[in-house]
């Protein structure tokens, strides 16, 4: 895995998404309740933090749990939450480590069918079925991992030329139309909400 990625907007957090499977996986794992370039420069600021060039699903692992929030909680912290991310974080490569022998790009390493390769990420721990089919996504879109039926598992995340999610992202341009798609979602939200009460 060897790509440009622009997920972070932020050439040296964007480089490390792109060459490191883990990267990608955390970067996801943080993209919750954050802006999109904040979460995806989480993994960059860890392994700095960390003295590394890249994350380590072995060494993640098994640090101790106080350390590693500490680590996350630094300013500038690496999520709004960095106490329960990092348990998260952590809870990950732990998994990562026990089933894949810490070697993240072996989650999807080989899958030829894109229904497993979705089971096999909503099993990784922090990724429901949403964040699954984004991931899912942007591996079919961007990292040139595509399993027969990939877009079918990705659901409406794996359509072409759609602006839904991270998968999207190729630029500032394609970033700005993501997240006013997220914007419109949310504005629908709360508009349906309102009607119901």
């Amino acid at each position: 895995m060897d790509v440009t990625l622009h997920l972070a907007q932020d050439p040296e957090a964007d480089a490390l998404l792109g060459r490191s499977p883990l990267a990608a996986l955390t970067g996801m794992l943080l993209d919750q309740q954050v802006p999109m370039e904040w979460a995806f420069k989480g993994p960059a600021t860890i392994a700095r933090r960390m003295g590394a060039e890249d994350l380590d699903a072995h060494e993640i692992a098994v640090m101790d749990p106080e350390a590693f929030a500490a680590l996350l909680s630094e300013k500038p912290a690496v999520h709004r939450y960095p106490g329960s991310m990092a348990k998260r974080v952590q809870q990950l490569c732990q998994y990562l480590v026990e089933h894949y022998d810490g070697d993240a790009e072996l989650v999807w390493k080989g899958v030829t069918d894109g229904k497993e390769l979705l089971k096999r990420l909503q099993d990784l721990p922090g990724f429901g079925k949403q964040k699954a089919q984004i991931f899912l996504a942007l591996l079919g879109k961007q990292l040139g991992v595509a399993p027969t039926g990939w877009r079918e598992a990705a659901g409406a995340y794996g359509e072409a030329k759609s602006f839904r999610s991270v998968a999207d992202i190729t630029g500032p341009e394609s970033l700005a139309k993501v997240r006013y798609h997220k914007q419109e979602m949310k504005a629908a939200a709360r508009a349906a909400k309102a009607a119901g009460k």
